[in-house]
């Protein structure tokens, strides 16, 4: 063992501590100590290798870390490759915005192989970057063999799930509905959609009824867009729908609405007159024939037989009627295909209308809503505006659009049952994060789109003949050397574009251009990282993984495509066990945003207060599950604890090293058996501190083992701060000071290494670094060369008390309550007081008193600590009358019966009351019985004594001086100011001095210096110390000499060390 320095200096010891893991190899040590164990088989949800790591990512990291840092000391042997998502629309936005791209077409000008090879570059160097940030924050992953989605056998692993999908009939080619990026121009899935406010055009717009002059269905929608592809209107069976008569500036029309929505409707377009004429339901209109009121602007519409159809989807708002544009919605797909309707999507990839929509050809949809509304003419009735949730690109922030498609689709909804199975089996961190949220959205599963219209991804591993239309897929890349006869040295695109595959009808068969999802990328992870399928044995030992955890948005994203990608290969869900955290917020529970200049990165927290501070917090602010909202001021809360913790370890080293203590080990181990075998002979404070950190401990393994950190992390912060700062060390610190060999300092010094080496194999996982700088500070020779080597220690029952815990929490009750009683009284801690008196009911106080009467005594700096049981004859009682009953009872004599209760012995008055009597109260010849409704009671205490409340209790400090107790007092503060010069001249805790005190009053020079001199000298370390009046003797010089006012009284004290 050695000194350390006063200040905790994070990022040096951080430093130190990581230069020690990487030229030790520690994690491999690690990793070799447990080789051995029970395997446990974790599986890194995939961050995008986009660049700097923000506060949200470091969060993750951080609770993955320590909860694998707490199996592997659990003896678990951890499989932990790192993984990075390398491919898919995040690389290529990013490669798009540093090559100035703003389309497709910039890229395919640029050459779609030179695009590809800026993506790898883009990606391989911000792995490399994101390698070093995580290994910063203290993170142990496999990053040296980390699965990458580039890599030809993690490709391999997504082609051959693909084969797997098309061996069980699972993989369908379709023209669907899909969500459209057309800044991106690519299909994106469900879960790549956020939703943010956008304002948009709010219309009702007449659609004219076949055959009918002026007579029209009104319809509503917010994409006037859509309109030049509309092929029908939507009504519900139930509803009944009126027509109304209506008229405006001298025109007549006929409209049809739902009953209920027709004066909404009619005062929107502004009509002066309407009435409704007669109603029908909505069955009765299904068949209606109706006319485009774009047909002459959009040739397209003259093409198509519109007509009315039943929809389960319609509700009873704006007009009841829906436009349907199946090749713009999916709703409106399912039913177009149900009542097959024409699949119209006049829109190209770049969100453009084609030349089939007339007039509106080249524009780009959005911005033809306008457009629209102007060709509309008379049709329009009214617009409005609206701002409502509306769905944009994940990436590029784009509004998105619906748009029919060719695609690829895995039938995710046929195997809806079997995922919703798989799902209970698993264990869920929170429970609800499986059985409801994540259940709710399988529930609502659609197919899969699986293809993107993408350059930089896996590509899709399909061949199709362009003469018959057969497809194969490969599912290895040896079996496409094999097909092609052509060698296949990069499975990517543009490289594999260029292979081909004869087809037995004496075609050639290419690839088709689309990539996977990246999603589709990750969901392959489980087995990918095991090798998968080129290698077996890992894979048949291992999977499913044991755990997963990522952020509450995966329940849409990678939580359900490994799930819906393993059900269709394997029949089963790929973990056993999932933690969903939350979002990474600012204080106020905003998300943070350059724009909103809330953003606080890792490097900005721990250039502050370091990496293990920035780790202690977000496990502690909130549970994993809920959203942390990042507060400085928490941040701050977390730093004072770490440098405690700091503290408390650096107290005890001057005493154990000048007394060369050595903690007591068998064979250079320290096994913790000296206070096993002595745990009856210690102190009662050492027993109990002992109970609280295994108690401590049991709450810790407990909540960690459930994911609960935010427990385990509050637990130890509380115990840093209250049971071993401000409580033990108060109550050990006398005993560290004793001269010579003690019996007692050594219980001292052994039960607090024991606590030491307790707390930090406790907070090892959470807060890897000081507890390695510590451990390697008190280990024992031969004990394991790093503290993440020690094995978990749980709760030992045979050392925990709970009856001692539950009484040193009464007598910490009993301490707050003494220095309110004090503080009311003006008597400073340091002052002694004659008697403390603990009025109480209850026997567990008076046992607890009783038993730790040496502590309270100590504590409350009193001579004497009793126990009362009931009530303390020295407290009075105070009578005050309830005027409302006074009043009652005594009419007009009310005022003078007040006068004369106040004026009366309360004590005799609550005697009699509580015996159930009256009290009679005389004024001359006038008597008054009062009783114990006109009366309540206030504690008169006696002059010098106060009192303040504990658990279950009273407390009573009286604070009379006597000369003696004065005396101490003075004493103690002088024995104060001279500690204070000792550490103003850097004195050791051995070193002796010379001290010289002259006291300007005499009386206070003779009380201290009656019976105290040799007690203060002893006390701060002084060989020769004089004590005398201002000129009574010649005084040296001193190293150090200070005026102090000491309460009131004017002291010059000088101290030398002593040669």
């Amino acid at each position: 063992m050695k000194e350390v320095t006063a200040n905790f200096n994070a990022k040096e010891i951080e430093r130190e501590v990581q230069e020690y893991w990487r030229t030790h190899e520690t994690y491999k040590a690690v990793k070799q100590h447990r080789s051995a164990g029970r395997t446990f088989f974790f599986v890194d949800g995939p961050p995008y290798t986009t660049g700097q790591i923000h506060l949200g990512t470091a969060w993750n990291k951080i609770i993955k870390d320590s909860l694998l840092r707490y199996q592997r000391m659990n003896g678990r042997n951890v499989i932990d490759r790192a993984g990075y998502d390398m491919h898919g629309l995040p690389i290529e936005v990013k490669v798009e915005q540093m090559l100035g791209f703003a389309s497709k077409k910039d890229i395919e000008k640029f050459g779609i192989g030179h695009f590809i090879e800026q993506c790898r570059e883009f990606a391989i160097k911000n792995k490399i970057l994101m390698d070093a940030q995580f290994e910063s924050l203290g993170i142990w992953l496999d990053f040296k063999n980390a699965y990458q989605t580039i890599k030809p056998e993690y490709v391999e692993a997504a082609w051959w799930t693909l084969a797997r999908a098309e061996e069980k009939g699972m993989l369908e080619r379709g023209y669907r509905v899909v969500n459209w990026c057309p800044r991106c121009e690519t299909a994106i899935a469900d879960a790549e959609v956020e939703y943010a406010d956008e304002t948009d055009p709010s219309v009702f717009v007449k659609f004219p009824i076949k055959g009918k002059k002026d007579e029209y269905l009104v319809i509503w929608t917010t994409t006037p867009w859509t309109l030049p592809a509309n092929v029908a209107v939507a009504v519900s069976k139930d509803f009944v729908y009126a027509r109304v008569h209506a008229e405006k500036n001298g025109r007549e029309e006929f409209l049809w609405v739902a009953e209920p929505l027709i004066k909404s409707v009619l005062k929107k377009g502004r009509y002066q007159k309407f009435e409704a004429l007669e109603t029908k339901k909505g069955t009765e209109l299904v068949g209606w024939e109706y006319d485009s009121p774009l047909a002459e602007q959009v040739p397209l519409q003259r093409e198509i037989a519109h007509r009315v159809v039943a929809a389960d989807f319609v509700a009873m708002e704006n007009t009841g009627m829906v436009h349907i544009a199946p090749g713009h919605g999916w709703d409106d797909y399912v039913l177009g295909t149900k009542e097959k309707l024409a699949i119209v999507c006049p829109v190209d990839g770049a969100g453009k209308f084609r030349p089939e929509a007339g007039i509106f050809a080249g524009k780009f949809v959005r911005d033809a809503n306008q457009d629209v509304l102007d060709a509309l003419g008379d049709h329009l009735l009214a617009t409005e505006k609206i701002t409502h949730r509306y769905g944009h690109c994940w990436r590029c922030k784009t509004p998105i659009i619906f748009r029919a498609t060719s695609q690829w689709f895995l039938k995710a909804s046929e195997i809806r049952d079997l995922m919703l199975s798989e799902v209970e089996k698993v264990t869920w961190y929170p429970e609800w994060a499986g059985s409801a949220r994540f259940y709710d959205w399988i529930k609502e599963a659609r197919d899969w789109c699986v293809s993107r219209q993408r350059y930089w991804g896996i590509p899709i591993p399909v061949w199709v003949c362009k003469k018959c239309d057969k497809y194969r897929v490969i599912g290895t890349i040896a079996e496409l050397e094999k097909a092609s006869g052509k060698a296949v040295p990069d499975p990517h695109r543009p490289f594999v574009d260029s292979v081909t595959i004869p087809c037995e009808c004496g075609g050639e068969m290419h690839r088709v251009e689309d990539i996977f999802d990246v999603w589709f990328d990750s969901a392959v992870a489980s087995w990918a990282t095991l090798g998968f399928p080129a290698k077996t044995a890992d894979f048949e030992k291992l999977w499913p993984a044991d755990f997963i955890t990522e952020g509450q948005d995966q329940t849409r994203g990678w939580f359900y495509s490994q799930l819906g990608a393993s059900t269709i290969a394997f029949g089963k869900a790929p973990y056993k066990s999932v933690c969903m955290h939350g979002f990474a917020l600012d204080a106020e529970g905003k998300k943070m945003s350059k724009s909103l200049g809330n953003v606080v990165s890792p490097e900005e927290v721990i250039a502050k207060v370091g990496v293990d501070v920035l780790r202690f917090y977000v496990l502690s602010s909130s549970a994993p599950w809920d959203d942390l909202k990042f507060n400085w001021d928490g941040v701050a809360t977390v730093n004072r604890a770490t440098n405690i913790l700091w503290n408390v370890y650096r107290f005890p080293l001057p005493y154990m090293i000048l007394d060369k203590f050595e903690p007591q080990s068998k064979n250079g181990r320290w096994d913790a058996a000296f206070v096993t075998v002595h745990l009856r002979q210690l102190p009662d404070e050492d027993r109990w501190i002992i109970s609280r950190v295994n108690t401590v401990a049991g709450i810790v393994d407990a909540a960690t083992k459930e994911c609960q950190l935010h427990r385990a992390t509050r637990e130890l912060i509380n115990f840093i701060l209250e049971d071993l700062s401000r409580w033990y060390v108060q109550l050990v610190r006398p005993r560290m000071w004793l001269e010579g060999e003690s019996e007692q300092k050594v219980f001292a010094y052994e039960t607090i290494y024991y606590v030491m080496r307790r707390l930090i194999g406790l907070l090892a996982p959470f807060c890897p670094h000081i507890t390695e700088e510590i451990y390697g500070n008190l280990r024992c020779k031969n004990d394991p060369e790093s503290v993440h080597m020690l094995d978990w220690e749980a709760c030992d029952g045979s050392l925990t008390n709970a009856e001692l815990e539950h009484a040193m929490e009464l007598v910490r009750s009993f301490d707050d309550a003494v220095q309110n009683a004090r503080q009311a009284g003006k008597r400073k801690l340091r002052w002694p007081v004659g008697e403390v008196v603990i009025v109480t009911a209850k026997d567990d106080v008076r046992e607890a008193v009783a038993r730790l009467n040496e502590v309270c005594k100590d504590r409350a700096n009193a001579r004497k600590v009793t126990v009362v049981m009931g009530r303390w004859d020295r407290i009075g009682w105070h009578a005050e009358p309830v005027m409302k009953a006074l009043g009652k009872g005594f009419g007009k004599d009310s005022f003078k019966v007040k006068g004369l209760i106040e004026a009366a012995d309360g004590n005799a008055i609550r005697a009699a009351t509580s015996a159930g009597q009256t009290y009679t109260l005389e004024s001359g010849d006038a008597k008054f019985e009062i009783g114990a409704d006109h009366v309540t009671f206030t504690e008169r205490l006696p002059a010098d004594i106060f009192s303040a409340p504990m658990e279950d209790a009273t407390v009573y400090v009286d604070v009379a001086l006597t000369e003696d107790l004065e005396a101490e007092g003075y004493a103690r503060e002088v024995i104060r100011r001279i500690q204070e010069m000792r550490r103003q001249l850097d004195l050791a805790v051995e070193d002796f001095i010379t001290a010289d005190v002259v006291v300007a009053d005499k009386r206070i020079c003779g009380l201290v210096g009656g019976n105290w001199k040799a007690g203060i000298a002893e006390e701060v370390r002084a060989k020769s110390l004089l004590l005398h009046l201002d000129g009574e003797k010649a005084v040296a010089a001193h190293h150090l000499e200070k005026d102090w006012d000491v309460e009131g009284v004017a002291m010059k004290i000088g101290i030398s060390k002593a040669v």
